[in-house]
């Protein structure tokens, strides 16, 4: 049960960080709902179909389809609330990567994976349904540039990893811990203009 609500938790966050984008792009309402479907069952599904467990998981619960239908209606009806849309697409995705990146870690241990490859497996459930929002709406990927994005997910698969082996904390406690790490480091990266650095040539 605490497992489902963190998923579902994840489920709206991202939903509704697709939606502001929609809505920045004006798309109709049927391309708002489908980038907020996209964005929020794109990594879960990645991940379900590389462990083999198909049908993927909001195929099997139509609860996630309710969640996201109804957290595209709320985002849509209150977007002028949402003020500063840019900060509130920001805030609810890196909610999103924090949740999904250690959803994604618990399903890789649930079938054997080794604890990198959770990490692997954890930084795609979060980091694929932003990568395909972007390219849908003709941007170039969040992960794909010098943010720390991806990177947070990995420190966050790490924490999960240190914490479990001192095997002193609750395993919920390590879960929300390992989420909130993520959250943390991708904030403190764009509070303080943090960055990877970019690989390009300087012409002589």
């Amino acid at each position: 049960m605490f497992f489902q609500i963190i998923d579902i938790l994840g489920t709206i966050a991202f939903a509704i960080s697709g939606v502001l984008v929609a809505l920045n792009k004006k798309l109709d309402p049927f391309g708002v709902f489908i980038i907020a479907f996209v964005t929020a069952v794109g990594g879960g599904t990645l991940r379900d179909v590389l462990i083999g467990k198909t049908p993927v998981f909001w195929m099997l619960d139509m609860t996630f389809l309710y969640v996201i239908a109804g957290s595209t209606l709320f985002a849509v009806i209150f977007r002028y609330k949402l003020d500063k849309l840019r900060k509130s697409l920001f805030l609810f995705d890196t909610i999103g990567i924090g949740l999904y990146t250690v959803i994604g870690v618990e399903k890789g241990l649930a079938v054997g994976l080794h604890p990198l490859i959770c990490i692997a497996l954890g930084t795609m459930s979060a980091c694929f349904g932003g990568v395909l929002r972007d390219i849908l709406c003709n941007e170039i990927p969040v992960i794909f540039r010098k943010e720390i994005y991806a990177t947070a997910c990995i420190v966050g698969g790490l924490v999960y990893f240190g914490l479990s082996a001192l095997d002193v904390i609750e395993n919920n406690l390590v879960f929300l811990i390992s989420g909130l790490v993520v959250i943390v480091v991708r904030l403190t990266a764009v509070v303080f203009k943090i960055s990877l650095p970019t690989l390009y040539r300087v012409n002589q």
